[in-house]
Parts: structure tokens; sequence; C-alpha cells
């Protein structure tokens, strides 16, 4: 009497090979097939396929209008030379979370060892941690000082704390730049609009949604551990970053 080890006595796959490309739209049939295959035929297709399992990528959402607009900017520029990328300021603001607590460090442990100090992260009762905002501008050749912002950022703050004492003494050292910043409500504002028009700051368009195209995002990337760059220290790290990312500069 034969077993399941006898040569021709293979258990089919409940999965077809050659159908492992289109599970999403497959389902429904399988479904009414009541032939849905179980987790462990999944993940095993998944593997054999080269797949694992990952988060998403987060994204900006694009409206039909927010792609159009960032079309129509890329083809206004598409002629820019290395020249005149270099004579932009491009700034921006970000946070940073001074506590490693986000909800996506993973460690490995023994069963005994969940209360280690290795093991374990120290947060706020009331939210996330401690965060900073900071702010800065970078071209090829130049930077700004790198700025600390207490709170938030609002109108008032942006023109008197960040314009004012930052952005237009270095214009006026760099009459042939232009400044770039975001569509951010505290920068669109009429007052700020019309403070810089009264300075004669050149503002150069920028589409919404777009952080993409401002390389002083390569900047912050850089801040693997901003933790542990506080006051003097964090603005070193500004230094360094800038210097080194600009050796590479590309637009």
């Amino acid at each position: 009497m034969c077993n399941n080890t006898c040569t021709g006595l293979v258990r089919p796959n409940i999965t077809p090979a050659g159908t492992g490309t289109g599970w999403q739209q497959q389902l429904p049939e399988l479904h009414q097939e009541r032939t849905i295959p179980p987790s462990v035929s999944v993940c095993n297709r998944l593997r054999e396929a080269g797949l694992r399992a990952c988060r998403p990528v987060v994204r900006q959402v694009l409206t039909i209008h927010h792609r159009q607009q960032r079309r129509l900017w890329a083809q206004a520029h598409r002629r820019w030379t290395g020249q005149d990328w270099q004579k932009v300021l491009f700034t921006d603001e970000s946070w940073f979370c001074l506590t490693r607590g986000d909800g996506r460090i993973r460690v490995y442990r023994r069963r005994n060892e969940r209360y280690t100090e290795a093991c374990t992260l120290e947060r706020d009762q009331f939210g996330g941690g401690v965060s900073v905002m900071v702010w800065g501008g970078v071209s090829q050749h130049h930077w700004t000082k790198l700025v600390v912002i207490a709170g938030n950022l609002n109108t008032v703050r942006y023109r008197e704390d960040i314009i004012l004492p930052h952005v237009v003494p270095f214009l006026q050292a760099h009459p042939d730049m232009t400044l770039q910043h975001d569509n951010a409500t505290s920068h669109t504002a009429c007052s700020v609009r019309d403070f810089l028009q009264d300075r004669n700051v050149s503002v150069l368009p920028w589409p919404a949604k777009s952080p993409d195209l401002n390389p002083i995002e390569h900047i912050w990337d850089l801040w693997i551990s901003p933790q542990k760059c506080l006051g003097t220290c964090m603005c070193l790290w500004w230094k360094s970053g800038v210097t080194s990312h600009s050796k590479n500069w590309r637009i």
C-alpha cells in the first residue's frame, strides 16, 4: 500500500504556478470556488517571489491639480543650468524627535529580559517624547545659521524671527540669490509677502506638496541621531551636514 511518499503522489499547489502575480484580482474567484489558499501557501508563494513584509512608504497625497502644478513647474525650469540653481537659497523647517520612542523601534531579547534597560524606552506620560523644530537655508556654496524654534512657527514669528534677522541679511549679502520656501501658511501670508516685496526679495514660485524637490531634505536625512545634537552640537552637525552635502550637490 502506497503512502504519501510514493512517486507521483504529490499534493498539488492550491495556488498554481503562473498565477501568483494577480492574487488581488483572483481572490473573489477563489472565494466563489471555496478554494481560498491557506496563509502558509500565500506566505510560501510570496517568499518564492522574493517578496517580504515592509512598512509602506509614506508620501504626500497628490491630487490631479497638484500633479499638474508640479509638472508645469518642472517644465518651466527645465532649461535652468547648474549656475541658475546655485543662486537659489532653499529653506525649510523640520521637526526632530529627541526621544526615539516613535513606535517603529524593535528590540531582540530573551524571554526574561523584557524590563532590562536596553529593552525599554522612556516616554513622557502625556505624549510621544520631546521634539524640537529647526529652520535653515542652504545653497550650493552658502548656508544660513540653523535656527532652533521654540513652540509653533506662526506668521508673525516667521517674519520677525526668521525673515528679518536671517533671510534678509543673507540675501543682502548675496543680492543675486532667490529665496525658496514652501507654501506653508506662515510663508504665504500677505504680511510676509508684502514684507519681502518691500525689501526687494525675489521668491521662487513653488508647487504645493513638493518637499521632494527641495535639496535641503537631504540635509535633514543626515540627522540620523538628532537626539544627540542639542544646542551648540546641533549647529555643528548642521554645518558639517551642509558642507558634506554641498560637495555632491545635484539638482
